[in-house]
């Protein structure tokens, strides 16, 4: 029989963090800044109110003059025992007031002589010793004199000089305010055991807030508390952008609660720090903004596609081009932008892309939706030529077949790291040409699932995740497009079922809902997809100028580099091919020829156009400029095709028309 007890399980502590983590090696820049910039502002705000601070202190050192002088004179005089003689003098005591008066006497005789001693003493000193000191020591002597009067005649419960900095109050958030905000929004009950509200942990500051975890009763979860936020903020007594709730993976009806000492979203993240105009490395995470705690906040672009969905005008262009911004500063990465609302906010960017466009209609520079099909089309080819050449490349080259930072690098290899920016993308689902809308809603499919692994970023910028709002193999494909990106960032929407367009299916039972930001929180978004959490961010602020100063620099780390290609360097983009021209020319001659006949000449007379090109993509194209489809009778067998009688050059197009097919 065993006489040792067992011995004792161990206890799980919380170990708390030996290194603070506002000290650690990823906050400590952060911090070190905080601290230098309110020091700074604290002497800055001083600084140039010295001179009222002058008066300020001079008047109060009068007024403490006169209180000291009159204090001790009072403390002198005795002026408080004349009411004890008055007593003594109504009750008829005679021999009380004898008393009395011999000792006033006596302590007012010797108090006279100690103020006057002591007049006299600073009297001497100041016409004697002063004269004797230094300058500095005398300085220091009349200031501290001036301070002494100054503090005794300064107002009760007020300061002489105000604070630069005045600490905003907040609500201490405690574990009674917590219950009573969750039984208001009835997600438990008190009265009854089984629907208490728990916690999973104690009541803890993090950042500039308090958390705590928080267990729902049985039956409730996380989407419980996320529809009743207002609610639970209401019974906070705060905004409802002070307060966060996020899941806990241990269990669905526990989640963690983080409420904001003041609400950290109206508080701009500042200014981009690529405004220093130094070269960024794509490999590298590039800084996006803050988070709702105050903390930077990275997006690494490699291998990854980027959706932004908000309503208009709150900042999605921005935080799109802020990305672009840091790609443009890695001059070995190429660039191709496109914005389908044709605004000015991209177009400073033609100095660094090998190709961009800017709407929809035809300019100087070209036709915007001639040059998105070349360079989609090129793209595609590239991807597929890079699977093939990693493939061949020795593992100790290229580990794992896949595309390594010296790789894109090195020109021999021919492998660049390329980004392809879509902003208002949902434009070029919905050009007016249903031929080109078709085949750029195919390619824009086939690159968002393949071309990331290659090395190329897909950034797409939309006010309409919704769809286009037609029917059809081109709105199926936009949504295929719109949800296969990886990672996904959503400001200010119009609900939640919008806010799980841009977020993705079940954003919203994760307590994700962009739709609760408020509208004056411009470049605020939640982002996912990026990490494990989903944080709430304040984008940085790159503006046009600032976009302006960025681009000029990123054009000279190119020019240095020698990697400015395309539109960029000159290089105009290929002229749209006059398809009726080439399918002419196709002929050879003969009376008519089958769809797929003139397809497979095509190709082999200009593949760099039409090496992909099928029998009913040049049919669609091709009837699209009146040549009707008839049937055609080669080698004994009738099929659809063509008559170059038929074929007819096409009119030329007029600004602001919807583009003709190309091949």
């Amino acid at each position: 029989m065993p006489v040792d007890p067992p011995p004792p399980a161990p206890v799980e502590v919380e170990r708390r963090p030996i290194i603070p983590p506002s000290l650690r090696r990823d906050t400590l820049p952060a911090t070190v800044r905080h601290t230098a910039g309110r020091w700074r502002h604290i002497v800055a705000y001083h600084a140039v109110r010295v001179p009222w601070y002058a008066v300020v202190v001079l008047r109060a050192a009068m007024v403490g003059a006169v209180r000291t002088a009159t204090r001790v004179t009072a403390w002198a005089s005795l002026p408080e025992t004349d009411r004890l003689l008055e007593s003594a003098t109504s009750a008829g005591d005679a021999a009380l007031w004898l008393k009395l008066a011999r000792e006033l006497r006596g302590t007012r005789r010797a108090r006279g002589l100690a103020v006057t001693a002591g007049v006299g003493a600073v009297v001497a000193a100041w016409t004697l010793l002063l004269p004797t000191l230094p300058t500095p020591w005398l300085a220091v002597v009349c200031l501290a004199l001036v301070g002494m009067l100054a503090r005794a005649g300064r107002d009760p419960g007020r300061p002489l000089i105000p604070p630069a900095i005045v600490t905003p109050r907040f609500r201490r958030l405690t574990a009674d305010i917590v219950l009573r905000a969750y039984y208001a929004a009835k997600l438990g009950n008190p009265d009854k055991p089984d629907q208490q509200i728990t916690f999973g942990s104690p009541m803890a500051r993090e950042g500039e807030g308090s958390r705590v975890v928080v267990d729902l009763p049985y039956g409730k979860g996380l989407t419980d508390a996320v529809r009743t936020l207002p609610s639970i903020a209401s019974g906070l007594d705060v905004s409802t952008s002070q307060v966060f709730i996020s899941r806990d993976d241990s269990s669905v009806r526990r989640h963690v609660l983080w409420v904001a000492d003041r609400d950290p979203l109206a508080l701009p993240a500042g200014t981009t720090p690529l405004l220093a105009r130094k070269p960024t490395d794509i490999w590298k995470p590039a800084p996006f903004g803050l988070n709702e705690r105050g903390r930077p906040v990275a997006l690494d672009m490699m291998w990854n596609s980027i959706l932004i969905g908000a309503q208009p005008r709150q900042g999605k262009t921005f935080a799109l081009r802020s990305l672009a911004l840091y790609a443009a500063l890695d001059p070995y990465v190429r660039i191709s932008v496109f914005d389908g609302g044709g605004k000015p906010d991209w177009r400073i960017f033609s100095l660094v892309a090998d190709r961009c466009g800017f709407g929809l209609a035809p300019d100087i520079s070209g036709d915007p939706i001639d040059t998105l099909l070349f360079t989609l089309r090129e793209l595609k080819k590239d991807v597929q030529r890079r699977y093939v050449e990693l493939s061949k490349l020795p593992p100790a080259i290229c580990p794992e077949g896949k595309l390594t930072r010296d790789i894109a690098r090195d020109p021999d290899y021919g492998m660049p790291v390329w980004l392809l920016a879509l902003d208002e993308f949902q434009e070029y689902f919905n050009t007016g040409n249903q031929d080109a809308d078709k085949e750029i809603a195919e390619l824009l499919v086939y690159l968002i699932r393949v071309a990331p692994a290659a090395g190329v970023i897909i950034g797409s910028a939309t006010q309409r995740p919704s769809g286009i709002g037609s029917s059809g193999e081109t709105s199926r494909r936009f949504t295929d497009f719109r949800d296969n990106h990886i990672i996904r960032f959503a400001l200010k929407t119009g609900s939640w079922q919008v806010s799980d367009l841009v977020l993705g299916s079940g954003a919203y039972t994760e307590g994700l809902d962009s739709s609760t930001l408020l509208p004056q929180h411009k470049g605020v978004g939640i982002l996912r997809g990026a990490s494990d959490a989903n944080p709430t961010v304040r984008t940085f602020l790159a503006d046009a100028q600032h976009a302006e100063q960025i681009i000029h620099a990123a054009r000279a780390l190119r020019q240095a580099a020698r990697t400015l290609t395309g539109q960029a360097a000159g290089v105009p983009v290929p002229a749209r091919r006059d398809v009726l021209a080439d399918v002419a020319a196709v002929f050879a001659g003969e009376p008519g020829l089958h769809w797929a006949e003139i397809a497979e000449r095509l190709s082999a007379t200009a593949p760099d156009v039409y090496a992909d090109v099928t029998a009913d993509v040049v049919s669609a194209q091709v009837r699209a400029l009146g040549v009707p489809s008839v049937d055609v009778k080669r080698r004994g067998t009738v099929l659809k095709g063509a008559r170059p009688a038929a074929i007819q050059p096409p009119p030329p197009r007029a600004a602001g028309s919807p583009p003709a097919a190309t091949g």
